[in-house]
């Protein structure tokens, strides 16, 4: 009996299982930073060639990321209609910087 991985190992004098493997890699680390899952489906297509018996084999790998999440932040909205970093609403502080005074002893 052939095993599957032989076969597998064929296809594209062994391209197809390096694209799936980088590629499962790939997803592995996807979805250990998102914690959300994702897929890698592998497709083997098999098709008479002759009569004479011969088959072609063909493989696909297809992957499917964690979805991403949407990037955002907070702004605030202006009578205007505008979008500011600063709440529009709010006092702003006269705020002054102190130089560094060292105590002498």
């Amino acid at each position: 009996m052939t095993h599957i991985t032989e076969t597998m190992n064929s296809i594209g004098r062994g391209s197809f299982l390096a694209k799936a493997t980088v590629e499962l890699q790939e997803l592995v680390r996807l979805v250990n930073d998102t914690g959300k899952a994702g897929t890698l489906t592998l497709t083997i297509t098999v098709k008479q060639a002759s009569s004479s018996g011969a088959m072609t084999i063909s493989g696909k790998s297809t992957l499917k990321k964690p979805p991403e999440e949407p990037m955002e932040t907070l702004l605030f909205a202006t009578p205007e209609g505008n979008l500011v970093a600063d709440n529009p609403n709010q006092r702003k502080l006269d705020l002054k910087v102190i130089p560094n005074i060292r105590k002498v002893q």
